[in-house]
């Protein structure tokens, strides 16, 4: 499971920056990430199915031009906050030797009329000039919403802008990886769901209890401790997400530091500590799990979040 701020801690990635608005001088960079499915712990289901999209068809392209398949296309990660959606996007560039394209809604929105389809385009054209490229497209509901929600004129041709885009994916986008990010699917227009845009929809659900524990040992390296028995810890955070478990280690760390002060000297961190921080401390994908669950059994027709039901009834989330 990858870690909780979706960053990879051990190596910076090499930059090449990119500028496609030159009005506002919006930089978009372009990285070459260094991490890979092995820094990404468990989630098999889910590199499966990007093997099967990205990966294989690079590797193996005489098998998937027989059946009339190349290499790009497009995927929707989707599930509770911080549960590592960024982080995996990263680990697909990095299996496939890709550079890597953050997209985030700022970097293109203008003041300017027909400015911020143009901005677009200009990415996805850099995209295919960098290619092998994975585009990341970061918060997707607030970029392809619903445009029948939509008050302004403005905000329908952005979304689509986007369309047009991504119906090159099997045309002029060839070795161009587009994924998508969102926290809530429902909210996305219908058309990003038709077959040759983001049809494929992937549930990223938080960490199992043994990459919780992994992630938890990793938070707490470098600090002061005790030994702590951070198998017994997972047990105690199921449905906690990645963010989630590194704000329990800062919780814990900040009563660690409290004593140190009052004793002047440093006391180290002890399951205490972290016990008493998970007690008061739950896990904020609940409130997602409820709304999601509401999506999934009244407004599921295609039973596109039947991954979301299926984890609530194995974790016996109600």
């Amino acid at each position: 499971m990858p870690l909780p701020d979706d960053r990879d801690q051990r190596e910076r990635p090499k930059l090449k920056v990119i500028s496609f608005d030159k009005e506002k001088q919006s930089l978009v960079e372009a990285e070459q990430p260094s991490i890979t499915f092995a820094d990404v712990g468990g989630m098999e289901d889910v590199k499966q199915k990007v093997r099967m999209s990205f990966i294989l068809p690079l590797q193996q392209p005489e098998i998937f031009q027989a059946f009339g398949q190349q290499a790009g296309g497009s995927l929707l990660l989707y599930g509770p906050p911080g549960c590592g959606k960024t982080f995996l996007a990263r680990a697909v560039a990095g299996e496939i030797n890709a550079n890597f394209i953050h997209l985030e809604l700022q970097a293109i929105l203008s003041m300017y009329i027909g400015e911020s389809e143009h901005n677009l385009h200009d990415l996805f054209e850099k995209a295919r000039a960098e290619k092998p490229c994975v585009l990341f497209i970061d918060e997707l509901d607030a970029l392809g919403g619903a445009r029948q929600n939509m008050r302004q004129h403005h905000e329908r041709m952005l979304v689509n802008q986007l369309l047009i885009e991504l119906d090159g994916l099997h045309s002029f986008n060839q070795e161009v990886f587009v994924i998508g990010a969102t926290n809530t699917p429902w909210y996305l227009d219908t058309a990003l769901r038709r077959p040759g845009r983001f049809n494929h929809l992937v549930f990223v659900s938080p960490p199992e209890k043994e990459e919780r524990e992994t992630i938890l040992r990793l938070k707490a390296a470098g600090k002061p401790q005790e030994e702590i028995n951070f198998r017994k810890l997972a047990e105690l955070t199921d449905n906690f997400s990645g963010a989630d478990l590194n704000q329990l280690v800062s919780d814990a760390s900040e009563k660690a530091l409290l004593r140190s002060l009052q004793a002047g000297s440093i006391q180290p961190l002890t399951a205490i500590d972290l016990q008493s921080a998970v007690k008061e401390r739950k896990p904020s994908t609940l409130e997602w799990f409820q709304t999601a669950k509401n999506y999934a059994t009244f407004s599921d027709s295609n039973k596109d979040y039947q991954a979301v039901l299926d984890y609530m009834k194995n974790h016996r989330l109600r």
